[in-house]
């Protein structure tokens, strides 16, 4: 359900240079209606922070490998996005995962050696340029309001994301997670489509922990977390039905969903 991008640069962006006073005293920022780099785009990068919020309607699982990463499901197969149109306009009011909302900044550290973040943006996006409309990024060569704003969004990000890794780092430890695999049987098709190439909670393995376990991840705030991923995963078989009504039901019947 989930591939990593074929370059080094994170998903969705393209390109990746520091904001700088000096190369881009005259850039604005501007809001668009649309966001064309998330068609196709099925399986979103999530914080744990958003898991009670995002799984009112994506399914919420776990990228395959030994350092999986929480992924909303906006589509159960690749280059499928059921939320959004051919333009990238959300079609119903949904929850927009932080990771969509960041773009196209991001903090990213300049020098290796360094723990320092510098707020970047992607210069191949069309909200970010040369352009009249939308809100100064300087003045006086002081960053503005809205970059003062999008810093704040940007490093609660970052802490996000390290409360993610700790929560993740947590279901590793009590060996918690598994090879996913949903099967569906559509009305009228005599096999089901099974999908896997994710991970998830074993429920077995959750109701075997012992009792110090469970409390504690109880009052760290895990059990809950880890019930909003596991309730999530019934909408996979409404995210089907969305893709069956729009005609994007692949033709294979095993289907390697990340």
């Amino acid at each position: 359900m989930a591939t990593a991008p074929a370059n080094n640069l994170p998903l969705f962006y393209k390109d990746l240079v520091p904001l700088s006073s000096v190369d881009h005293a005259d850039y604005h920022a501007r809001s668009l209606d649309t966001a064309e780099f998330l068609v196709g785009q099925h399986a979103i990068p999530l914080t744990s922070d958003e898991f009670v919020s995002a799984g009112r309607y994506f399914p919420i699982v776990f990228s395959s490998g030994e350092n999986p990463v929480p992924l909303a499901l906006m589509g159960l197969n690749e280059g499928v996005n059921v939320f959004v149109d051919d333009q990238g306009k959300l079609i119903n009011p949904v929850y927009v995962p932080a990771y969509v909302r960041r773009y196209p900044f991001m903090l990213a550290r300049l020098n290796p050696d360094s723990e320092d973040l510098s707020l970047c943006f992607d210069p191949t996006s069309p909200a970010i340029g040369k352009f009249e409309e939308g809100d100064a990024l300087f003045a006086d060569g002081q960053p503005t309001e809205p970059v003062n704003s999008v810093l704040e969004f940007c490093r609660t990000f970052e802490e996000a994301g390290q409360r993610t890794s700790m929560f993740v780092e947590e279901l590793k430890k009590a060996d918690l997670l598994m090879d996913g695999e949903v099967a569906i049987q559509p009305e009228g098709n005599d096999k089901p489509f099974i999908y896997r190439g994710f991970q998830m909670v074993d429920e077995n393995k959750l109701r075997e922990l012992r009792g110090d376990v469970l409390r504690k991840m109880m009052q760290n705030g895990i059990l809950a977390l880890i019930f909003a991923h596991l309730f999530s995963l019934q909408l996979m078989r409404e995210i089907f039905a969305e893709q069956v009504r729009s005609g994007k039901v692949p033709e294979l019947i095993q289907v390697p969903a990340v």
